[in-house]
């Protein structure tokens, strides 16, 4: 699953034995790889991937803030959909939220600041006018009450 509806992007992914510990349980580190991995698949999806927005705009983002709730463990084998939403987008920043589900249960909720920076000079820049376009067909509309989440539900 990889998909972009009601301003909700929604990637799938499965747990294998190199994301547990040796309790069979995702380590915690782990969890941000898979939203790392939601963000770009999400640029993708918008027709915004990272690689054409520093080929083309110079611009790349990093992350300047991360608040992780860890409520739930996942395991071995669990299917899981990591949910992102555009919160807000500043001249230079944007602010997302990240939930990993199982099924109908948020295992971890991820409070996200991301700067964009010039890639040469690695200094604050402004969003490109492209990448803010993508961004905002991103931007809060939906509910996410669950990896399903639809617009007004």
């Amino acid at each position: 699953m990889n998909e972009l509806r009601n301003g909700i992007h929604r990637l799938g992914l499965r747990i294998y034995f190199e994301d547990t510990d040796a309790g069979g349980i995702v380590y915690h580190a782990n969890y941000l790889r898979y939203a790392e991995r939601a963000r770009s698949e999400a640029l993708r999806t918008l027709g915004a991937p990272h690689a054409e927005m520093i080929a083309t705009h110079h611009r790349m983002f990093v992350v300047r803030r991360a608040n992780i709730d860890y409520e739930r463990p996942a395991r071995l084998d669990d299917w899981l959909v990591v949910t992102t939403r555009v919160l807000a987008i500043g001249a230079a920043q944007v602010t997302l939220d990240q939930t990993i589900w199982r099924d109908d249960v948020a295992l971890v909720r991820i409070d996200l600041g991301l700067a964009c920076i010039d890639a040469v000079s690695q200094r604050a820049a402004r969003l490109p006018v492209p990448m803010r376009a993508a961004l905002e067909r991103m931007r809060v509309g939906g509910i996410a009450d669950g990896p399903r989440a639809v617009e007004g539900t």
